[in-house]
């Protein structure tokens, strides 16, 4: 009986050993799902939809209404507000400030309309500094839909992100780059882990002492057989254990396979680059322009939607609004003087493909409507960009296999769509059922 007691004592300690393990184990995974940072593909970067709700005012078609959003916060939003001032006028009521016949050739070449003497156009003119309002390519159709969105919105409370103002702008200036991304769940699975620790360690450190004390009663006993006190007396042989050629074996594999194991890794990793953050010449947060003043990414990469490349945006983009919001600071400075110079900045690229690979931004953004977080992960959360997605050949197939074509209202598509239903009946219409994965898509 004592000797069974004795002999359960070390597996009742690897028991608890195990169960800390497991627990530490699980905890550290349920961290990281909840701290993994991310979003679905097609996810977008603003928070809430600004047509989701009925027309705060005004009223005007739901179509128009909705396309007019989307054309304001890709063309305007950076400068104006509906219901306030930011770099440019409050737009509310602008339709009986303006007639439309005045607003369409404003917004298309406003340089023109105040070239033409016009009293009104030469006074706002005045009245912002002489800041000059880019010219926008848009339809009749277009600048319409965007009056109409404006006449939906007046007098709608102003969302506490839109728009680049000097509050805003000067608030947001003093953010830490970490912040509190990891609070709520994962501070409680932090504190959950701890208590845990700090549990199983009194169990351990008691359990210990139990044996101890048996020990002690147990060798004041005079009815113990001899197995009993040979279990009782016995001590581990370290020094046997260590000359052991099991364990010097299995040592001696370990060791091998951790070898091996490195070293394929850093073969499989050459031209990897997922994670890489440089230090840019000028400290730009996507957080602040992309995430907390919502500026669309078109507005500054102009080429993401109809070139084979994403532009990086000239200086004259930038003083847009910054030769009004934040002047003094010492980052906008450094723009001044690469404008004063000629000199372009000298931003460090972070994304890079092959040059033996092919890739159009416009076929995975215009064409195929992808959102940029797909590839670049949560580009509106980023202090300071990083390489988010491995961008290897295997990501871009796994992406063609896994991603449903568009196909809508393109009659390019209706006899393959077809022949592919004909013969795969309930399997998606992928990429790669497109040839999305051959050879020659990516490398001519």
């Amino acid at each position: 009986m004592n000797s069974i007691r004795l002999r359960s004592l070390p597996h009742l300690l690897l028991a608890f050993v195990l169960t800390f393990a497991g627990i530490q184990q699980a905890s550290a995974q349920d961290a990281a799902a909840v701290k993994k940072e991310g979003v679905a593909p097609g996810a977008t970067a603003a928070a809430t939809p600004a047509t989701a709700a009925a027309p705060a005012a005004g009223g005007g078609d739901a179509a128009a209404i909705a396309a007019g959003d989307a054309l304001f916060k890709g063309n305007c939003a950076q400068c104006h507000a509906v219901n306030e001032q930011v770099v440019g006028p409050a737009l509310a009521g602008i339709t009986k400030r303006r007639p439309i016949s005045w607003i369409l050739p404003w917004v298309k070449n406003s340089s023109k309309v105040v070239a033409s003497g016009d009293d009104y156009a030469v006074a706002l003119f005045n009245k912002f500094n002489k800041q000059q309002m880019p010219s926008f390519a848009l339809s009749d159709k277009e600048v319409t839909s965007i009056v109409a969105y404006i006449t939906s919105q007046e007098g709608a409370a102003a969302a506490p992100a839109g728009g680049v103002t000097a509050g805003n702008a000067a608030a947001a200036d003093g953010q830490a780059a970490a912040g509190g991304a990891d609070a709520g769940a994962g501070k409680y699975v932090d504190i959950l882990l701890i208590v845990l620790v700090v549990v199983l360690i009194v169990l351990v450190v008691t359990l210990v002492i139990i044996g101890n004390l048996m020990k002690d009663v147990l060798r004041g006993r005079k009815d113990l057989d001899g197995r009993d006190i040979e279990i009782l007396e016995q001590r581990f042989d370290w020094g046997k254990f260590y000359r052991s050629p099991v364990l010097r074996g299995i040592v001696g594999v370990v060791f091998a396979l951790v070898l091996l194991y490195e070293g394929v890794q850093s073969v499989m990793a050459v031209g990897l680059n997922q994670g890489y953050q440089p230090t840019q010449p000028i400290a730009f947060s996507h957080k602040l322009h992309a995430g907390t003043n919502q500026i669309n990414c078109a507005y500054c990469h102009t080429s993401v939607y109809k070139s084979k490349s994403a532009n990086i945006p000239s200086a004259n983009i930038c003083m847009n609004c910054h030769s009004q919001v934040k002047t003094e600071s010492p980052e906008i400075k450094k723009i001044y003087r690469a404008i004063e110079r000629k000199q372009p900045i000298q931003w460090v690229r972070i994304h890079n493909l092959p040059d033996l690979a092919y890739f159009n931004h416009s076929q995975h953004t215009q064409v195929a409507g992808l959102q940029c977080q797909t590839c670049h992960g949560p580009i509106q959360n980023m202090e300071v960009v990083y390489q988010y997605s491995a961008l290897t050949m295997g990501w871009c197939i796994n992406c063609h296999r896994e991603m449903p074509l568009n196909t809508k209202d393109n009659k390019y598509y209706d006899n393959l769509v077809k022949l592919h239903d004909s013969k795969n009946a309930g399997a998606p219409f992928t990429v790669s059922s497109n040839g999305g994965t051959e050879c020659s898509k990516c490398h001519y």
